[in-house]
């Protein structure tokens, strides 16, 4: 599926793209795209199990590494305020170190619960900011110039209008539109070449990956 050149960290691919089957015919790979929220349980469940035991049996096997792309599709859920925050976090590193992505994402999950609702109840958007950039310099990014991209002022930027958000509101609503248009409502939901892939659980271990992708990548 298209990825807009500005979120590239979003996307992993470990290996050398296949040649073309026909003449005159790009070649082509299977996408795996995970829809996750960084404040959803069942998502940081299957992220943890995804990046850290099944990238690893991809990037080993070269048929794997060669004919898969996996791309994180940022999934807000409004209902928990902070899920908002923490994903401008998420589009924030894509900015400044996409590189740093999916170990900002790997931390981020590591921690959610000091995102949860009843964590940010008695403080401020900045100050949670505050922590979300302490949290991107613990795996390599600028704490200074991410807090820079999140903090909301308290007064109208000139030229601007009120209720302007922070740096990053419009890669935010970018993310929120692809979902949106693909419909996707869960998090986790996983879509593979297009189609949401169903029998693909939260809970699913080492193995049953390993036995999914034989079937599907070969």
């Amino acid at each position: 599926m298209a990825l807009n050149p500005k979120f590239a960290g979003q996307r992993l691919h470990f290996g050398q793209a296949p040649a073309s089957t026909a003449a005159g015919v790009p070649p082509a790979v299977h996408t795996l795209e995970l829809f996750l929220d960084y404040v959803c349980p069942f998502s940081a469940k299957q992220f943890n199990t995804f990046y850290n035991a099944v990238v690893p049996l991809i990037k080993a096997n070269p048929k794997w590494a060669g004919n898969l792309e996996i791309i994180f599709r940022q999934q807000i859920q409004p209902w928990h305020p902070s899920s908002t925050l923490v994903h401008e976090a998420g589009v924030a590193v894509l900015r400044l170190a996409p590189h740093r992505y999916w170990d900002f994402s790997d931390a981020l999950f590591k921690a959610q619960l000091q995102y949860f609702d009843e964590a940010v109840a008695n403080e401020t958007r900045n100050d949670t900011y505050k922590r979300l950039a302490k949290l991107g310099a613990s795996v390599g990014v600028d704490e200074a110039q991410l807090y820079d991209l999140l903090a909301v002022s308290d007064k109208v930027p000139d030229g601007g209008h009120p209720n302007f958000g922070n740096k990053v509101t419009n890669d935010l609503k970018l993310q929120i539109r692809y979902g949106r248009l693909v419909g996707v409502h869960v998090s986790p939901t996983v879509i593979f070449d297009g189609i949401v892939a169903n029998d693909i659980s939260s809970s699913w271990t080492k193995e049953q990956w390993q036995e999914w992708l034989t079937k599907n990548i070969g």
